[in-house]
């Protein structure tokens, strides 16, 4: 009796789920790489066709990806992407193929701070110049350059750099401390910048404390003329530089205003590009912090129209500033913004949080709107699929920072950041690099090397690299597309060149 329901019961088996014959698991097998496919080619990059020399120089990169990849795959507990940008950001500048990426033609950077791209080593060297005054207050700092000694207000005492460092009796271990005033970097991130407010904080400090050594206007304008030159070396062709164009100082006093800001830095930018013919210049962002009423705004928006009137050359558009959770939302500045809208280009911060359904994240839907040409971050576009859609149609680039997400607190494992999905959903994306100076990374370097082997599929190759430095330029506000995509390709030729021949 058992042996005949176990026939019966085999038999209905048999018959419900039938047996996968040779034919059906290559129908499965065929199916499942189907999708794979379909999916790769859909891939930000995958538009891109490789020649036969490109091809060549596509597999000694992946291999040396896949072996990175796959070594972290293995040993998930040597894995540097899983960690703090503090914890490998020295030790993956002796990988074979950061070196790679390090050489490659970037393209254009479009995301950066004008204070916030050189090392804290730089910001040191500055304060070895002459006339300058420090004032210590604990944990905080201030300078001024002056031929006097300074009369505004110090809780201990204003002291020439000069005298402070070598009474110190340890010039070295002096310097060593200052330098802590122009970093972020620490050994314990996780214990100190617990969450997003704490390490903004930070983050904003570095800002104040180095507000009177920057806007001496002979450092305001050699700290602009280095910025361009770190770049060029980082082989990034054009930039496109946010700046909150404050009032300058001399060693006499003088104040200058806005349009003399401005001026420095059309001066500071023609000197460069005399110097450097092979650079393909820079544009500025006029980009006042966001922490304000109505009014203030109406004046940023005078102020814009001004500087695009004077420095129709240099002056790209308008942006607003800081951090989106802490302050005032897009939509509080809608009518004002609205009705300049045909007179500036809008290049708006927006969706740097994580956040949903806040009017932090909301500020995306009203860069939307208010027909921006980029968006600064859009980290949480990921979750507006229509945003998402928008921003494709209507052609809007997000300018991702990927770096500074992390080190901002927005994600712990960078292989979690949204930048992936921006890439498998073929959006509109530039990479760029925000502040790399306050948390010690390359201009543009880590990157791409960070997108490419931490964040992108162990799939995406050359393809991809090219596919986004090309949409740095396509997407800059670069006047002449065809002149510097024409050169960009020369420059990518000898560089693939150069990968074969090593």
């Amino acid at each position: 009796m058992v042996k005949m329901w176990t026939t019966v019961l085999w038999t209905l088996i048999c018959i419900v789920c039938p047996v996968l014959t040779d034919d059906g698991l290559e129908k499965l097998l065929e199916e499942r790489n189907s999708l794979i496919q379909e999916e790769l080619e859909m891939m930000a990059g995958s538009d891109i066709v490789l020649n036969d020399i490109e091809e060549k120089a596509n597999n000694i990169i992946m291999k040396l990806k896949e072996k990175e990849i796959d070594c972290g795959f293995v040993n998930p507990q040597y894995h540097n992407f899983s960690k703090h940008f503090f914890d490998y950001k020295e030790e993956v500048k002796n990988s074979e193929l950061f070196k790679i990426i390090q050489k490659m033609p970037k393209g254009a950077a479009l995301h950066g701070h004008d204070t916030g791209i050189l090392s804290p080593d730089y910001v040191v060297s500055l304060t070895y110049l002459e006339d300058l005054f420090v004032c210590f207050e604990g944990k905080y700092i201030q300078f001024l350059f002056s031929l006097e000694m300074p009369t505004s207000p110090c809780n201990t005492e204003w002291q020439l750099m000069r005298d402070a460092r070598y009474s110190s009796g340890n010039v070295e271990k002096f310097d060593a401390v200052l330098r802590k005033y122009f970093t972020i970097v620490i050994d314990n991130p996780h214990e100190v910048y617990t969450d997003v407010n704490a390490v903004w904080s930070a983050f904003q400090q570095y800002f104040i404390a180095t507000t009177g050594l920057f806007t001496y206007k002979p450092v305001w304008e050699k700290y602009f003329y280095d910025t361009l030159l770190a770049f060029r070396e980082d082989n990034v062709m054009y930039v496109e530089i946010r700046s909150v164009l404050p009032e300058l100082y001399d060693l006499y006093g003088t104040k200058y205003g806005i349009l003399d800001t401005a001026a420095s830095y059309k001066m500071t930018h023609d000197q460069f590009m005399n110097d450097y013919p092979d650079f393909f210049g820079a544009k500025i962002i006029y980009a006042p912090l966001r922490s304000v009423d109505a009014k203030t705004v109406k004046e940023y928006i005078a102020n814009a129209k001004i500087l695009k009137k004077e420095f129709p050359d240099i002056i790209a558009g308008f942006d607003l500033v800081g951090q989106e959770d802490l302050g005032m939302p897009t939509k509080e500045f809608f009518k004002i913004l609205f009705e300049a809208g045909d007179e500036l280009n809008y290049f708006f911060h927006s969706g740097e949080t994580n956040w949903f359904g806040t009017t932090s994240d909301e500020n995306l839907a009203d860069a939307i709107a208010l027909n921006t040409r980029r968006i600064g971050h859009g980290y949480a576009i990921i979750k507006h699929p229509l945003l998402m859609e928008e921003v494709k149609k209507r052609n809007i680039a997000l300018e991702v920072n990927v770096i500074s997400n992390a080190v901002l607190e927005l994600v712990s494992d960078i292989r979690n950041h949204p930048l992936a999905s921006f890439l498998a959903f073929n959006l509109p994306v530039v990479i760029s690099s925000d502040d790399p100076g306050v948390w010690e990374s390359e201009p543009l370097t880590h990157d791409f090397y960070v997108t490419f082997v931490g964040v992108a599929s162990r799939r995406a190759d050359l393809r991809l690299l090219k596919k986004l430095a090309l949409n740095s330029l396509y997407y800059s506000e670069y006047s002449n597309k065809d002149k510097i995509v024409h050169e960009f390709e020369i420059r990518w030729t000898k560089f693939i060149e150069g990968i074969i021949q090593e």
